[in-house]
């Protein structure tokens, strides 16, 4: 694994000594640092040395889906040779599931997928788990749950020419990975079948798997990256990752099923005890519907839902999000740390909110609360040795560990001097720096509170 930054720049200003000092701290150890950047100073830039330079995989979290955006079209120029991956929200436009006591009324969860971020989601997961070299750059989206990494991994059906496999048997491990057969439109997650010829589209969208049996044996693999215009590569192995994240292997299933079958009953005596017969009966249509579904297809709508029974974990443990997926040692940067920080740090709460209604009025088990963004202090938990990056550092970020200033840009520009004035008479002072300014034929700014300041203040030196 090697890291290799390809550009026309070397850094410069205050750069190499912010470099420097960022790198001897995560090689010993130090757990969190700040770089103080101002705003033009090449952060970005540093971000990418001190990766090379420490040959580390890491994961950069921003605050919004924008920034995220301009990061990651920065690092793969910088990294054309690695695994520079981007892992936002796949949502276009979200209604989550939600209740409203006061006026009875009951909004169904709304969305609609994007999916070509929901490919390079795919994407992100697959090359985490397969590579070393990744850089991942990411929205908060980071810190919900999105299924555990090594059920995933496991569910991946590893495929050798010469397997001995029957086609039927093939068909019925697609389908438990949840993809869908269609002979007539390609698209990412599903498969079509003509003859002894299988191809399948992987989630990724950015190739097609095709598969040749000779009776019950795999005769032939071959791969095609890119669109429908480029040829086939004969292959001797091949990985089909699962369409979903959330995949839960038949072994645990019955078990999951189980125990939700249980909860439900629990619960049920909970709510009759209280006399919510209507929401008593509400939970037990819904829940058994989805029992149903799972037992059929291995999926539901709302899934995420039972993520805790499904995955095994204990009322009020974290559930798995794409931070768990990174290989060890890992790297977190977090952009723009002054608004990053306060964003993660308040979903919980209103994401808990939310779901404690919809369980007391019988819409959702009370195990659906651990379908949840992390805590915080889950968050600094798992995110290792990270690195605060911002031109305003919070008390937070300057309160854990060594600061790295970047003042200097590379270009040599400064920010102009800033002076504060006492307010009485800001007028006449004002009127004196513009008599300073025409001297020298240049002009003057002056920015006023409100719309009426502004106009007496220019009446004035009319």
């Amino acid at each position: 694994m090697t890291f290799h930054i390809v550009s026309a720049y070397a850094p410069s200003g205050d750069q190499p000594q912010a470099i420097d000092a960022l790198v001897r701290g995560v090689t010993s150890g130090t757990r969190a640092q700040t770089l103080l950047g101002v705003t033009g100073s090449g952060k970005t830039f540093t971000m990418a040395q001190v990766i090379a330079k420490t040959n580390r995989p890491a994961i950069i979290l921003s605050h919004n889906k924008t920034l995220a955006a301009q990061l990651y079209e920065e690092f793969k120029e910088l990294f054309p040779s690695n695994a520079v991956h981007y892992f936002v929200s796949y949502y276009d436009y979200y209604q989550p599931e939600a209740y409203l006591p006061n006026t009875d009324t009951y909004i169904e969860k709304d969305a609609k997928i994007n999916a070509f971020i929901d490919e390079l989601r795919h994407a992100a997961t697959q090359a985490i788990l397969t590579r070393n070299d990744c850089i991942i750059v990411a929205s908060v989206s980071a810190i919900y749950g999105i299924g555990n990494p090594q059920e995933y991994l496991k569910s991946a059906l590893s495929i050798k020419i010469g397997n001995t496999l029957s086609p039927k048997i093939f068909s019925e491990r697609l389908a438990l990975i949840q993809y869908t057969r269609n002979d007539i439109e390609r698209t990412p997650g599903t498969w079509s079948k003509k003859g002894e010829l299988y191809e399948v589209i992987p989630p990724t969208g950015d190739r097609t798997i095709r598969i040749v049996f000779f009776g019950n044996e795999i005769e032939e693999i071959q791969e095609r990256i890119g669109d429908a215009g480029a040829s086939f590569e004969p292959r001797s192995e091949a990985t089909i990752f699962p369409a979903k994240h959330f995949v839960t292997p038949e072994e645990n299933l019955e078990r999951a099923i189980s125990v939700i079958e249980i909860e439900l009953a629990e619960r049920l005596k909970v709510l009759s005890k209280e006399k919510k017969i209507i929401e008593a009966d509400r939970l037990l249509r819904k829940t058994r519907y989805d029992i149903q579904m799972l037992r059929e297809t291995g999926y539901t709508n709302g899934i995420e839902n039972y993520s805790r029974h499904l995955e095994g974990r204990a009322a009020g443990e974290p559930p798995s999000t794409l931070i768990d997926y990174m290989p060890e040692g890992f790297l977190t940067f977090i952009d723009e740390s002054h608004m990053t920080i306060p964003q993660i740090r308040g979903m919980f709460a209103g994401d808990r909110a939310r779901k404690e209604t919809l369980v007391a009025h019988g819409f959702r088990l009370p195990s659906a609360i651990d379908n949840r963004p992390l805590r915080f202090e889950e968050f600094e938990e798992k995110i290792g040795q990270r690195i605060f990056v911002s031109a305003t550092p919070n008390i937070y970020e300057l309160s854990h560990g060594p600061v790295a200033e970047q003042l200097v840009r590379p270009t040599g520009l400064l920010d102009p001097t800033l002076e504060i004035r006492k307010a009485d008479g800001q007028i006449k002072d004002i009127e004196k720096e513009i008599i300073l300014r025409a001297a020298k034929g240049e002009r003057t700014l002056v920015i006023a509170l409100t719309k009426r300041m502004a106009e007496d203040i220019s009446e004035y030196l009319s």
